[in-house]
């Protein structure tokens, strides 16, 4: 349900189908574990078509709250319009909006760019 790779010093997480009501936690707390023993690592967490749902854009936004108190560059990548406006629907709004990129090498790209502007 959840793969990672390192790309370009990115921690690149792939969430390939919605987990469900039951599995939201069990992928919340994958993500975590990959975030904090990746840190300071950027983040970009893919959503691939099947993961287009409700519990794994919960999970996504749940992991952009975090990373933005751990103080870790995050983005999301999506091809899904849906999942777009899902995630832009339900983002929290007392903190920094997610930045959301409908193609995975622009969101690592733009990960890069970001990283090496606050260092």
């Amino acid at each position: 349900m959840v793969s990672h790779t390192i790309e370009h010093g990115v921690l690149v997480i792939t969430v390939d189908q919605d987990p469900g009501i039951g599995g939201r936690a069990r992928v919340s707390e994958t993500i975590s574990d990959l975030v904090h023993a990746h840190r300071p690592a950027p983040v970009v967490i893919v959503l691939d078509d099947r993961a287009a749902g409700t519990a794994a854009v919960s999970a996504v936004l749940r992991a952009h709250r975090m990373c933005g108190h751990l103080g870790i560059l995050m983005s999301i990548a999506t091809h899904s319009a849906p999942a777009r406006r899902l995630l832009e629907a339900n983002a929290c709004t007392d903190g920094t909006r997610p930045v959301i990129h409908a193609r995975k090498d622009t969101a690592i790209s733009t990960a890069l760019d970001a990283a090496a502007a606050a260092a």
